[in-house]
């Protein structure tokens, strides 16, 4: 018998004996705990002796679990972010599946069920014990305390490096329900929870396992404070004026907010809110409106817009905070209700229709729309970042490892022409979103491959009309300068290789490339991979959203290049895509175009990119936002061994990780006083075009590092924790990198490994830090792609 087929045989008498064990388990604990069934756990009042949810188990839970439970990306679906995640369950099939051939079930938590029983229909299984409440069944039959319990019994072996475990966003997650897990335990003795992390403390171990064997039941959640009141009454009179203009401007603001964290900054910066659309006015219950997108058919004639609270713990990976104040009020009354304008009908609904921004909004002015994009501009962008979308390498690999953002001036003089250009051009700024599942993939890329090239024909023409007219000038004045003050002026996005982040300022050295994003642009970025993104979405939907986001990234660059002389912008083009195909070399320039727009500015050097860097830094002024400037750091001898850190490159940062945070501490034990920085890999790419094989476009030797002060990311790899006085010779040993083992050398002498005894000690500093930094950005870090060498 050759090895195939013995392999066969084994794994289909595995998964007999597996299921016949599973289903002797179940029917053992049917026989001595009853029917499994879901249960009441929300009580009146607590006994005395019973455990708190709110104040015993809750901390834990966000302290030890949410670290790798929350979001889309949660483990088996077991969102711990909130109690009714708990009680939802468990689920075998992960969110993220871009293979799918046809749309998804959407399983998002307070939106598409409303009960244990609408969880279970869509097949979420327990982790809490549904057999009769009592504490042996609540133990035994209960997957969490399970779980829970065999870390206790096996606890990490005495090791820096895990052996036999799985890590990352990639691996298969195994999801045992309650008759599983004795197989479970059987074949993964080591595999209990926190998975692949120190287990829980004595006091955090009891409390929860306490708390389950009492059956797991909890107090109603409280109520949002009366102090809220008022300035929710304020905000939704607002938006829910019944005239037509009202309507739509309501509309437009709510399909650009319905992912945010809103918060009302003169009241609270912990306290959280989201904008839903509501069957029921001002003053009823909220019923909200579930869609799979923000512009989808609400199917009643009417929506109000309402503030929900925020009920589920913040985690930094979603959390794209947005502050509402009197003046922000203001602002959207001047940009919006009190300009005159007239709104005749309202557009309709649906990806057919609502998908096209450009075509919906036509009714509403252009600058403000933009104005109203451009005010938080870093919120703007964070919702493609943070979104739904912004998960894996193939997500991302449309992006380089670092770049900078600028804004075109919404104040240039020439609204009503640019308005009217989008009208004309507005059939070929559709996006693939309208289209929802989409089955031809390549056919529907051609198809909007020409239109992208239409769009481009027709943008130059204009540039040129209005550069020959001397109504816009091609020099600095194009630059938004955030009107002297807005830190949104200028942004700086990384990618950290499966997921990313935008921070306000320029951040770093000079990057190899940079965008200028218009209004045409930005609108279309937030309705290809936020409005008009679904994570449930099939196969054909998530390859055109990337090959589709393609374009757009040519087109800020473009507009970017544009500001250099026509040599120095062939020069660097021809460098930003090295071995591209002649597909895309043919979409990236228009020669007749290139000749004929020249910038207007005066530049004196041979190194037009560096200068014009230089140029746009001065230009910004006091909107340019300083705050992970390595040069703001007080400490000259640590701010020295940060700047040289940051200019170590080639193929031996390949070992460091996308992003390490590090602690220098300075003191002693009883005095010590603490910075954070973060330290990002840089990876070099010959080209960013190649969609599945973007392994042959990296060019190692053009790696770079970027120090940054503050902590930087959701996802940390690897904490650092080093002594100032040893700093230089961390920076030292960073710099002679040439090995796996010179990493592991590394690792010994400053990480703080996964497996370290005091993980979690430290884990609880970095964010005791965060939330003292800035209360409204606060966010639990995610753990799931720590590592383990």
């Amino acid at each position: 018998m050759n090895r195939k087929k013995q392999t066969v045989i084994w794994g289909s008498f595995l998964i007999l004996f597996t299921g016949c064990a599973a289903l002797s388990t179940m029917l053992d604990f049917k026989r001595l705990y009853g029917s499994s069934q879901p249960r009441e756990r929300v009580v009146q009042t607590l006994d005395a002796e019973h455990v708190d949810y709110w104040q015993d188990v809750k901390p834990v839970l966000d302290r030890r679990c949410v670290v790798c439970h929350g979001c889309y990306d949660a483990a088996c679906q077991l969102k711990l972010t909130a109690i009714e995640g708990l009680e939802r369950g468990a689920h075998k099939v992960s969110v993220y599946n871009s293979t799918r051939i046809t749309q998804a079930n959407m399983t998002r938590l307070f939106e598409d069920g409303h009960s244990i029983t609408d969880w279970r229909d869509l097949r979420f299984f327990p982790v809490l014990n549904e057999y009769a409440q009592t504490p042996e069944a609540n133990k035994q039959a209960g997957v969490m305390h399970r779980i829970l319990k065999l870390k206790a019994e096996n606890p990490l072996p005495e090791k820096d490096i895990l052996e036999a475990f799985t890590f990352g966003v990639g691996r298969n997650d195994i999801c045992p329900k309650a008759e599983e897990m004795d197989t479970y335990a059987q074949q993964n003795p080591l595999w209990g929870m926190p998975y692949g992390l120190p287990g829980l403390s004595e006091y955090e171990q009891n409390n929860l396992e306490k708390w389950l064997e009492q059956g797991a039941t909890y107090t109603q959640r409280p109520p949002v404070k009366k102090i809220f009141n008022a300035a929710i009454q304020r905000w939704e009179a607002l938006l829910n004026q019944d005239d037509l203009k009202s309507q739509l401007i309501s509309r437009y603001i709510y399909e650009h907010l319905f992912l945010g964290h809103l918060y009302f900054n003169d009241i609270s910066k912990t306290t959280f809110f989201k904008l839903v659309r509501s069957k029921t006015p001002q003053g009823e219950p909220i019923e909200p409106i579930a869609t799979r997108r923000p512009y989808d058919d609400p199917g009643v004639s009417r929506v109000y817009y309402r503030f929900l609270p925020q009920i589920e713990t913040i985690v930094s990976k979603n959390h794209m905070h947005y502050a509402l104040s009197p003046q922000r009020m203001k602002t959207w009354k001047n940009l919006f209700y009190e300009r005159e304008f007239d709104v005749s009908v309202l557009p309709a609904y649906g990806t057919k229709e609502g998908a096209n921004p450009f075509i919906t909004y036509t009714q509403l002015p252009m600058k403000s729309r933009y104005k109203f994009m451009l005010d938080e501009a870093q919120f703007t962008i964070m919702n493609y970042i943070k979104g739904p979308v912004c998960r894996g390498g193939v997500a991302l690999n449309v992006i380089n490892d670092r770049f900078w953002v600028f804004f075109v001036d919404p104040d240039l003089p020439i609204e009503s022409e640019l308005s009217a250009h989008l009208d004309a051009n507005a059939e070929n700024l559709e996006l693939p979103s309208a289209l929802g599942d989409i089955y031809m993939p390549l056919i529907s890329w051609k198809r909007y491959a020409t239109k992208a090239r239409e769009n481009r024909k027709m943008r130059d023409s204009f540039l040129l009309k209005h550069l020959s007219d001397e109504k816009i000038r091609y020099d600095l004045s194009l630059i938004w300068n955030g009107n002297g003050e807005n830190k949104n002026a200028a942004l700086t996005i990384f990618r950290h290789y499966d997921n990313a982040s935008v921070k306000k300022g320029l951040i770093g050295d000079n990057p190899k490339t940079a965008w200028v994003i218009s209004y045409p642009l930005l609108e279309r970025i937030h309705y290809l991979l936020v409005a008009g993104y679904d994570v449930y979405g099939n196969i054909g939907h998530n390859l055109l959203s990337r090959l589709h986001m393609d374009f757009l990234r040519m087109e800020g660059e473009a507009a970017f290049l544009m500001l250099l002389p026509q040599f120095s912008r062939q020069k660097e083009r021809d460098y930003w895509y090295r071995s591209a195909n002649e597909e895309t070399i043919k979409f990236l320039m228009n020669p007749e175009t290139e000749r004929l727009i020249q910038p207007d500015i005066a530049y004196k050097t041979d190194n037009h990119k560096n200068e014009l860097f230089d140029m746009l830094k001065t230009h910004l002024g006091n909107a340019l936002d300083i705050r992970h400037d390595i040069g703001t750091i007080e400490n000259l001898s640590t701010q020295e061994a940060l700047k040289r850190l940051s200019k170590i490159s080639g193929t031996g940062t390949d070992f460091m990780s996308e992003m390490s945070v590090i602690e220098i501490i300075d003191g002693t034990q009883t005095d010590r006083e603490s910075i954070f920085v973060t330290l990002l890999k840089n990876t070099g790419h010959l080209n960013i075009t190649a969609m599945l094989s973007e392994y042959k476009n990296i060019k190692k030797d053009e790696n770079t590092l970027t120090v940054a002060k503050g902590v930087l990311g959701s996802y940390p790899n690897v904490y650092f924790k080093v002594e100032k006085k040893q700093l230089a010779a961390f920076v030292d040993h960073v710099e002679s990198l040439q090995s796996a083992e010179d990493y592991k050398s590394l690792m010994d002498t400053f990480g703080v490994r996964r497996t370290n005894n005091n993980f979690w000690q430290h884990s609880d500093h970095v964010h005791t830090f965060l939330r003292n930094s800035n209360k409204a950005e606060f966010g639990w870090l995610d753990y799931n792609r720590l590592e383990n060498r």
